[in-house]
């Protein structure tokens, strides 16, 4: 799968520069590749589809903080690490997200601070409430101060 058949959408994420009313915010990566390989990787063993226990996001910087950078946003297998999925984007606008989702789950007691929805030429395949989104830099190190972690995880 080539990472340009990806696309992020992020929403619910301008009200914390506004300080506006707490939403949950959203990630919708778009596939617009062969169905059958992305939804091969998201199925497990037992031919049901990953539960978001089951699955890992992050962000891997390709530069230095600060300045203009891309990174790669992935998917990955939590029990084999493999990644299910991987595309390009502005690591601004990630780190952006992640800020809402810390900020949502600062003022809510739900369990998920966002939500991941995979669509395959825009229709829902599926959709996972997380809480953790890990950020690494371009020698993959944890930037633990970027990472979206909730309390009590100890990586």
């Amino acid at each position: 799968m080539r990472r340009e058949h990806f696309t992020l959408d992020v929403s619910n994420v301008d009200w914390v520069e506004t300080d506006g009313e707490p939403a949950k915010p959203s990630v919708s990566i778009d596939f617009t590749g062969p169905a059958t390989d992305l939804r091969e990787r998201l199925t497990g063993p037992d031919g049901d589809v990953l539960e978001a226990s089951e699955t890992d996001a992050a962000l891997r910087l390709q530069g230095p903080l600060g300045e203009d950078t891309d990174g790669v946003v992935s998917l990955a297998n939590r029990t084999t690490g493999e990644f299910l999925l991987e595309l390009n984007e502005d690591a601004d606008n990630v780190l952006r997200f992640i800020r809402a989702a810390r900020g949502y789950g600062e003022d809510e007691t739900d369990e998920g601070r966002y939500e991941i929805e995979i669509l395959f030429d825009g229709e829902e395949f599926v959709s996972y409430e997380k809480g953790t989104f890990l950020v690494y830099d371009e020698d993959g190190n944890l930037l633990r101060q970027h990472s979206l972690i909730p309390s009590g995880i100890e990586l």
